[in-house]
């Protein structure tokens, strides 16, 4: 896990979880505004109360201790990851006490009061306003972020929410909570993602998939079903294949990214977004096929120049998309790719390459339009209903046999 922000936990927020543990009434906050409370007192005597019965997070203290910054960090982190966000939210607060404030400890202390307000807003609590004001004093985009959650969560304004958290997603990493929850503003609100647009062209009916090499059995079948479709093109690619087009079209550069990939679900991330960019037309991942006649005629009638699938909790899937070539969307997505690949290499995957560079190039169009900057080119984005109907997964015994994305 990268901990240069407390969001780069490698779950995504469960944006319907939160929903449940919000009460309907906002709730008096733990402290009051004024009142001063040590947060560093007794921090050698805590009970598994404490942690509300989380056995991770008592194990990890038995062992550590909560004396660093990095400890009571990572404690936080895994009462949030198993939503025990008002504990959570304590030992943000705790790291944030202990941080020395300098602009080069990491987490940066900003990120540890922003990860703590957030949890307790989940918790149902109100923003206690001297924190917010802290926040302010340390990045004026967290604080503006973390008003647009209360905006919207407590105000029931997700319009003003945009408007207010205008792109404060950039001081994050791409595919961290705030993407998921800036989407979710724009969902809220109705955004027409649809609408006239002078460029009128449409997404090539062509299909591409890639496997690295050797493909098992499964994988095997799975190509020969897509090249018998009617009506699609369809072209898969292999590592030398991708290699080699990479370089004819784009370059070293590109051509070094891909090589570099940590994990072939990497590569393929680099290849995906390349490849539609240049050429146009729909990316399938090779462990999911197009699920029946009803998927193919999806895919034939669309008139956007963006097709995109959510996950239950507004995440961006990137396993299967469409795109006209030189699409907006999709530069955001390669810029974001490069930035990541350069910048911060060891970044969790799916924020590196996969989904989160999606959902932040989603988002940048969104603000865009909201502040009258360029208006969206016709975009459809489809709920997790939708892709279910669509997309269909089969057993893929190599998952088990190999290394998961999720543990590079």
């Amino acid at each position: 896990m990268d901990s240069k922000n407390p969001g780069s936990d490698p779950i995504m927020a469960d944006i319907d979880a939160w929903d449940e543990l919000r009460s309907d009434e906002p709730a008096q906050g733990e402290n009051s505004a004024q009142t001063p409370v040590n947060y560093l007192a007794g921090l050698d005597m805590l009970s598994e109360q404490d942690f509300a019965d989380d056995g991770q997070a008592i194990a990890f203290y038995r062992e550590n201790g909560c004396t660093t910054v990095m400890q009571a960090f990572t404690l936080a982190n895994i009462l949030h990851t198993s939503f025990r966000v008002q504990e959570a939210s304590r030992f943000y607060r705790i790291a944030f006490e202990l941080h020395s404030k300098s602009p080069s400890e990491y987490p940066l202390a900003q990120s540890l009061l922003q990860a703590r307000l957030l949890c307790l807003m989940k918790a149902g609590k109100e923003l206690p306003s001297h924190e917010v004001a802290e926040l302010r004093a340390l990045c004026a985009p967290h604080a503006n972020f973390i008003e647009s959650v209360h905006l919207a969560w407590r105000g029931g304004d997700p319009l003003g929410a945009m408007r207010l958290t205008a792109n404060a997603f950039e001081e994050f990493h791409t595919g961290e909570e705030i993407d998921t929850l800036y989407l979710g503003f724009a969902l809220q609100s109705n955004f027409p993602f649809i609408k006239g647009c002078s460029d009128h062209r449409v997404i090539p009916n062509q299909l591409f998939l890639y496997w690295d090499q050797n493909p098992p059995e499964e994988i095997r079948a799975n190509f020969d079903f897509h090249r018998q479709i009617s009506g699609l093109d369809v072209r898969i690619f292999d590592k030398p294949e991708a290699e080699q087009w990479l370089y004819d079209v784009y370059g070293v550069e590109a051509r070094s990214l891909f090589l570099s990939a940590r994990h072939p679900a990497e590569a393929a991330d680099i290849l995906r977004v390349h490849v539609i960019q240049a050429l146009g037309g729909w990316w399938l991942d090779a462990d999911i096929r197009l699920r029946d006649e009803q998927a193919i005629q999806f895919i034939l009638d669309r008139k956007e120049q963006n097709v995109l699938f959510l996950t239950h909790n507004n995440v961006v899937h990137n396993d299967f998309f469409g795109s006209v070539a030189q699409s907006p969307l999709l530069n955001e997505c390669l810029l974001n790719i490069y930035r990541n690949c350069f910048l911060h290499p060891g970044l969790f995957i799916a924020y590196k390459t996969g989904p989160g560079v999606f959902n932040r190039a989603l988002n940048r169009l969104i603000h865009r339009d909201v502040s009258g900057i360029a208006p969206m080119a016709p975009t459809s984005v489809h709920d997790h209903h939708v892709f279910g109907r669509l997309i269909e997964e089969f057993e893929t015994p190599y998952k088990h046999q190999t290394k998961h994305w999720q543990a590079v």
